[in-house]
């Protein structure tokens, strides 16, 4: 979403902020800016598209201080244009203050209607001027009493940060419902919406909380909570390194996170499957097997990618603990106040750990009194904290907007979960074993299915300027489907859409032409003859078909090469470890549509890495 970097200290700030800002551009944005203050005078430079066209504005015209803000913003409210892009100022001489701002202020309007009859001029579309305006207007001298004083008027979410030209030694930073950390240096101290900002520059850094305040100057830093009492705050240890946020020997951030799979399932499993008693073993779940026998029911919650990961968890959990499963989008969740039966749990899945639909869902739960677990990549993100036990991804950092390695991760940690439950139940140890064995050959399949990759792009550039796509799979392979079609949107624009295979005769079929290719994923397994039958209703109405196929069955090969254009192999794996192997053509074909249609893969328009915001 919208990315906040701050710098007070004995440097420059300017160059320190734009570094800040490039290391938060794949969340995603739409225009970026920077305050900065020397003396008593306030310098805001900001413009709309890339952080680099804000560069480039810096060095025409320089932002100088040691201490500043600056901000990537992802649009709510009014187009993106430089003047809806943060930071936003109002006052004049000592009453001159800036902010920076992530979320979103539900009652701006009655506020600035308020302020514009108090004489109040606006000059930008956004909610966040609100803020400047309310603090300028209440300024009583001291920044961190005056926003003490304005917080308690916003409704809705907000991770902000102010400077202010009276009080130019020290930035004010408050959170509710919005990540921000600080970094704590030696005579400096950073802050950020996401510690990968401050990567290179500390490894030292504070989670703040909802609801508390940060006071930051050069020497020191102090939390309080809303009644201005002091915090003892812990310092945590970043543990990335800043190599992992680097390309390498790859074009773009996404086709290194597809090729990082094979590792990143290693690391999801490390230490998790118990050979010797044929389970899985999370130290972090804090519930104990007594606890988690008598969950009667699970219930999944996610948004995006990891929403299509859950619904792969549920034929999971459902097959192999025989317990009952929903999933449910967190958006809907939240709002929907479902009967919840005891001993329910309820699992929010999320990569960020920040989304903010996820986190209220998880919230909710919690309100009442059900225990609430997270599937999580970043350590001390706020569901990882909230929750009541959980298990990290351990993927590394993903900087990709469309999500891939998360997405597999994910699978893999409730492949886990499914054979835990299982084995508190019916499951035996020699199914529990057999699991084991197959999950740990799961990495070296996935690192074979990347051998498809030139396959892949020779497919598309055969389809790369058509204009809809489907998606079909049954079982497991539907919501690899959901996933593929998704991943295709984000990156290239091409409207897609994914099925189950047997409900496209239920109305999607009238789509089908000769420029609508169809993606089938050819499950091996007993309803590999129906998928074929839902395959020839396609082909009989001339349209395109694209088959990805496991090896190993000659005869289903044989098959599917007789009806399918295109034909892509992948390894030949158990049918609920399929989801592992088959996303990773889907990956490859999306990005190279998208690359070849001229696309930004890593920066896809509109969307955003971690959306914090309703």
């Amino acid at each position: 979403m919208c990315g906040i970097v701050g710098y007070i200290g004995g440097r420059e700030a300017e160059p320190i902020l734009i570094e800040g800002l490039r290391r938060l551009e794949y969340r995603g944005y739409d225009s970026a800016g920077i305050a900065t203050v020397t003396g008593t005078r306030l310098h805001v430079r900001k413009r709309a598209g890339r952080v680099g066209q804000l560069a480039d504005l810096v060095r025409l015209k320089p932002a100088p201080g040691c201490i500043g803000i600056s901000h990537t913003r992802w649009a709510t409210h009014g187009p993106a244009n430089d003047e809806n892009a943060h930071p936003h100022v109002a006052g004049v001489g000592q009453r001159q203050i800036a902010v920076v701002h992530n979320g979103v202020i539900e009652n701006y309007a009655g506020l600035k209607r308020h302020l514009q009859a108090e004489g109040a001029v606006f000059h930008s579309d956004t909610d966040t001027e609100v803020i400047a305006q309310l603090l300028s207007h209440h300024f009583d001298g001291d920044l961190a009493s005056t926003m003490r004083t304005v917080l308690p008027l916003l409704k809705g979410t907000y991770g902000l940060a102010a400077v202010c030209a009276g009080n130019p030694d020290q930035i004010v930073a408050a959170r509710l419902g919005s990540p921000l950390v600080l970094g704590i240096g030696q005579g400096e101290h950073y802050l950020a919406s996401d510690p990968s900002a401050l990567v290179g520059f500390t490894d030292k850094v504070v989670y703040l909380h909802d609801r508390q305040l940060a006071v930051i100057t050069a020497d020191g830093w102090h939390v309080e909570d809303p009644e201005a009492r002091g915090v003892e705050a812990d310092v945590h240890t970043i543990d990335w390194d800043p190599v992992d946020s680097d390309k390498g020997d790859f074009d773009h951030y996404m086709l290194k996170e597809i090729y990082e799979q094979p590792d990143a399932l290693r690391n999801a499993m490390r230490g998790r499957l118990d050979t010797e008693n044929c389970t899985a073993h999370f130290g972090g779940l804090n519930l104990d097997p007594q606890q988690l026998r008598r969950a009667e029911r699970i219930i999944l919650t996610a948004c995006g990618t990891s929403y299509h990961a859950a619904l792969v968890g549920e034929y999971l959990i459902e097959e192999f603990a025989r317990m009952p499963v929903e999933v449910e989008y967190a958006s809907e969740f939240r709002y929907r106040n479902p009967p919840i039966d005891n001993n329910t749990i309820v699992v929010a899945v999320t990569q960020s750990g920040e989304t903010a639909d996820t986190l209220a869902a998880l919230r909710e739960s919690l309100r009442k009194g059900h225990p609430a677990l997270a599937v999580c990549n970043v350590v001390s993100s706020t569901i990882a904290r909230e929750a009541t036990g959980g298990v990290y991804l351990h993927a590394g950092p993903e900087v990709g907007v469309a999500s891939t390695k998360a997405f597999t991760s994910q699978v893999t940690v409730l492949t886990m979960l499914a054979l835990l439950f299982g084995r508190l139940r019916h499951l035996s140890s020699v199914q529990g074993a057999r699991m084991i064995e197959e999950l740990e050959a799961v990495p070296d399949a996935v690192e074979r299915a990347l051998r498809c990759h030139d396959a892949v792009h020779t497919i598309a550039r055969k389809y790369q300027h058509v204009s809809n796509f489907l998606y079909l799979g049954r079982q497991y392979l539907y919501p690899v489907a959901l996933e593929g079609a998704l991943k295709l949107k984000e990156i290239s624009y091409i409207h897609a859409e994914g099925y189950p295979a047997a409900e496209m005769k239920h109305g999607p079929i009238a789509l089908v032409d000769r420029e609508t290719p169809s993606v089938f994923l050819l499950s091996r397994g007993p309803i590999f003859e129906k998928v074929m039958s839902n395959l020839e209703e396609v082909r009989a109405r001339g349209g395109p078909i694209i088959g990805i196929i496991g090896e190993g069955d000659d005869a289903a090969v044989e098959r599917a090469a007789e009806k399918c254009d295109d034909l892509i192999f992948v390894p030949d794996v158990p049918e609920y470890l399929q989801p592992l192997v088959t996303s990773i053509p889907l990956q490859l074909l999306a990005y190279h549509v998208a690359l070849l249609r001229g696309c930004d893969v890593d920066k896809p328009r509109n969307l955003a890495k971690s959306v914090t915001v309703e």
